[in-house]
């Protein structure tokens, strides 16, 4: 898996993309926590859960059905706060739908485990991508803690922090111009 960090940092920074309003703020962050949640399923294997089972690590929680159950639960929560305060149901639907997702995507881009159950639970199947940059993270935060740790952070600074870095910095020179450009009619 990749770490919760980079995880989060993935789900913040499409948080800031689909819904760039400050004010939106909250969202980001749920976006984040969206992105880290589906390993959750990490517990499972301190509870006797078989890695390789449909609840086990990379199985059900990782899967894109998973990723809707979660936008819509979180969409369905975003209805309690003040109308002006929330997105857009449907954009805000999408953004934690692809934070969900996209952390099956980084976790198939890692060089360990089993691959993901992207199609759960219809299709136990677990894939890689052909191109697995990412460390894999250890599973226990001790594990995580020293060298093998670093490494992982230096892989994620890499191939997570600096797509994310670039995204949001293409977001802030292109706003100010899609502003200044007059409209055509």
């Amino acid at each position: 898996m990749a770490s919760a960090f980079g995880h989060a940092a993935l789900g913040a920074t499409l948080g800031k993309l689909l819904l760039p309003d400050r004010r939106h703020w909250p969202y980001w962050v749920a976006a984040g926590i969206c992105a880290a949640l589906p390993d959750v399923d990490s517990v499972g294997s301190r509870l006797g859960v078989p890695y390789d089972s449909l609840w086990g690590h990379r199985g059900l929680t990782h899967s894109l059905l998973a990723a809707v159950v979660v936008a819509a639960i979180g969409t369905l929560l975003a209805q309690l706060a003040r109308p002006g305060q929330r997105p857009a149901t449907g954009r805000l639907a999408l953004l934690l739908f692809l934070a969900t997702a996209s952390h099956g995507l980084l976790d198939a881009l890692t060089t360990g485990g089993l691959g993901v159950a992207f199609f759960s639970p219809w299709h136990l199947e677990r894939y890689f991508f052909p191109f697995r940059p990412i460390r894999v993270s250890p599973l226990s935060i001790r594990g995580f803690f020293g060298a093998k740790g670093l490494r992982v952070l230096a892989s994620e600074a890499i191939w997570v922090g600096i797509p994310c870095l670039l995204l949001l910095g293409w977001q802030a020179l292109w706003a100010p111009l899609a502003k200044a450009r007059p409209a055509r009619g």
